[in-house]
């Protein structure tokens, strides 16, 4: 389901990537569910679209009795989903779903989402991650919060742990899109929910240059 009006996504935003799961990803994404995740980011774009399109049912019915929003990644198959999120090159769809986001990688790219009206974006990569090849070096946290000012709402994506949640909302995210470490471990979910809350006890800011965590290659 899609929250009424224009309530926002909730802080935490679960991408999906299948190939790293020890389990079916409906699977770890219930785990996920269990430990507090109530958004997930369809992505599985390599998939024929009807069993893409089987898979988000599952991922809804997850979903459905905690009130969470299964989003969909990409421009195709738009028309029919509630809540989208397009990667920077997508066009924007004629028929506006209720929650649009759009990745972003530079001043431009969130300068267009912003005049689209999305309603957030993803800025990465943050951190250094094979899971956002071709987008340059790692932004850091200073290059996170000189792309926040005029933005939609801000989600920190790309090699971001529990313990980088604390500095990522200091420099201005709303939130964070976490990839590798829930569909390796969906338990870490607490952890991520934690931090956002300002619970965390390992929050020191991480150096642009410190490595980040390897995921495939592989983007929403």
């Amino acid at each position: 389901m899609i929250r009424s009006g224009s309530e926002p996504l909730p802080r935490l935003l679960v991408l999906t990537d299948r190939t790293q799961c020890s389990r079916s990803l409906p699977d770890t994404v219930a785990t996920a569910v269990a430990a507090g995740a109530r958004a997930v980011v369809l992505r599985e774009k390599d998939l024929p679209l009807i069993e893409r399109s089987a898979l988000a049912a599952d991922l809804r019915a997850v979903l459905a009795p905690v009130g969470g929003v299964l989003v969909w990644a990409g421009a195709d198959g738009s028309g029919g989903e509630a809540a989208v999120h397009l990667s920077a090159r997508d066009e924007f769809p004629a028929q506006r779903p209720a929650v649009v986001g759009r990745s972003c990688h530079s001043a431009a790219e969130v300068t267009r989402a912003a005049a689209e009206s999305c309603d957030h974006v993803f800025v990465s990569p943050v951190f250094p991650t094979a899971s956002k090849p071709g987008y340059g070096p790692a932004l850091g946290l200073d290059g996170l919060a000189a792309l926040v000012p005029g933005a939609p709402p801000v989600y920190a994506l790309g090699g971001i742990g529990p313990a980088d949640v604390p500095g990522c909302l200091a420099a201005g995210a709303r939130g964070v899109a976490v990839m590798g470490p829930v569909m390796r471990e969906p338990a870490v979910v607490h952890a991520y929910l934690a931090a956002l809350a300002g619970t965390s006890t390992s929050g020191e800011r991480r150096s642009a240059g410190r490595p980040g965590r390897q995921d495939p290659p592989a983007g929403p």
